[in-house]
């Protein structure tokens, strides 16, 4: 059995430097603004009690057209006559409230009850909801935003923000990974020359270890 070579050692070495340092960079590259990102409203979130907000709420009223109401009461559930019953908002009401209220409604889900359907409109930073009167046609609509900070915070936890960025958090949660983990197996190829670095490894690793253990019951 033939037995490896200081140069085919050399050759490894430089092959796994190489393929880890791109992997690295460019998962850094994608990783640099979302981590900035996570990272400033991470710690705003821990200091939510102390950042103020001052939300704005906005409130307007208007009157459905007989038109609508008609329509809206053939779409009702049978069931909503005796109890709450959810269900997509129908295209008739969605197309009115965008064009009187310039609220968008379509594909949201409806509450609807006896004499009123209700329509939630939470979203990143934010809140809204309408109600139409299925009897009067009164119309109900009211919003409150809570600023760009709230806003941020929301996209950091992927509260009411959606499929599209509910799947570019879980692609930059793997392109993290790629990032960490990479960046571990090049700690490992220089820690000869380093000595402090599996020390700082290590207390990354104990450090919030012993703070669950001994503060978090």
């Amino acid at each position: 059995m033939t037995e490896s070579t200081p140069a085919s050692g050399q050759q490894r070495r430089a092959f796994w430097l190489k393929h880890l340092h791109q992997w690295h960079w460019i998962s850094s590259a994608i990783c640099l603004i979302g981590m900035l990102m996570f990272a400033i409203t991470g710690f705003t979130l821990n200091h939510a009690g102390q950042i103020e907000a001052r939300p704005k709420v906005v409130t307007r009223s208007e009157t459905a057209p007989r038109s609508v109401l008609d329509a809206l009461r053939r779409a009702a559930p049978a069931e909503a006559a005796t109890k709450n019953q959810k269900g997509a908002v129908p295209p008739v009401l969605a197309n009115w409230l965008a064009q009187s209220l310039d609220v968008d409604a379509a594909g949201r889900e409806a509450e609807w009850s006896a004499d009123e359907i209700y329509v939630g409109l939470p979203r990143p930073g934010g809140d809204a909801w309408v109600s139409v009167a299925l009897d009067s046609g009164e119309v109900q609509y009211e919003s409150t935003s809570r600023g760009v900070i709230s806003w941020l915070n929301d996209l950091h936890k992927g509260r009411n923000t959606g499929r599209a960025w509910s799947l570019f958090i879980d692609a930059f949660a793997l392109a993290c990974l790629v990032f960490s983990v990479t960046g571990l197996f090049l700690l490992k190829l220089h820690a000869g020359g380093r000595v402090a670095t599996w020390p700082l490894v290590g207390a990354g690793l104990v450090i919030p270890l012993l703070l669950v253990i001994l503060f978090i019951h």
